[in-house]
């Protein structure tokens, strides 16, 4: 058995699993996908077209939704994910400069894994957070009021 079939036969265990628990749900691709996500850390290609086929949907369809979202993955994210607020509040207050700062000491561009796996970072367009920015969810927890040690720090990159 490859790991393409590995990863593959699970993801679609985890699609038909969740296929069944919102089966009596109206509108059920958008749980669908969000358990997808949260079971695997991505969206699998291989996935659309079953998933299309169960829900009457066109895979493109499918795919538009899993491509419109930015939080729906197709490849794996880091151990560790930093989303950085690049709204205007933010950037008022210095985060484009530590944003610089922060991909260029690991490595990346915007939306990118370092080669290690260890960290992935991602722009977002505001956290609400603008009166303490510059702010950023790391791991999905709220941080503010960062500088470049406190955001080397929770990146892992200090």
């Amino acid at each position: 058995m490859t790991l393409t079939s590995v990863r593959t036969d699970s993801a679609l265990e985890v699609l038909a699993a969740s296929l069944v628990s919102h089966a009596d749900r109206e509108g059920p691709l958008l749980p669908i996908l969000h358990d997808l996500q949260a079971a695997l850390g991505q969206i699998p290609a291989e996935v659309l077209k079953p998933l299309a086929a169960a829900l009457q949907m066109t895979e493109a369809e499918v795919w538009g939704v899993v491509s419109f979202y930015h939080d729906f993955r197709q490849e794996p994210a880091g151990e560790r994910v930093v989303k950085l607020c690049r709204a205007e509040a933010c950037q008022a207050r210095g985060s484009e400069d530590l944003a610089g700062r922060l991909l260029a000491k690991a490595g990346i561009s915007w939306g990118e894994t370092t080669q290690d796996g260890r960290l992935t970072i991602e722009p977002v367009y505001c956290l609400g957070l603008c009166a303490c920015g510059p702010a950023a969810l790391v791991d999905g927890r709220p941080v503010a009021r960062l500088t470049l040690p406190s955001l080397e720090k929770l990146a892992g990159v200090a």
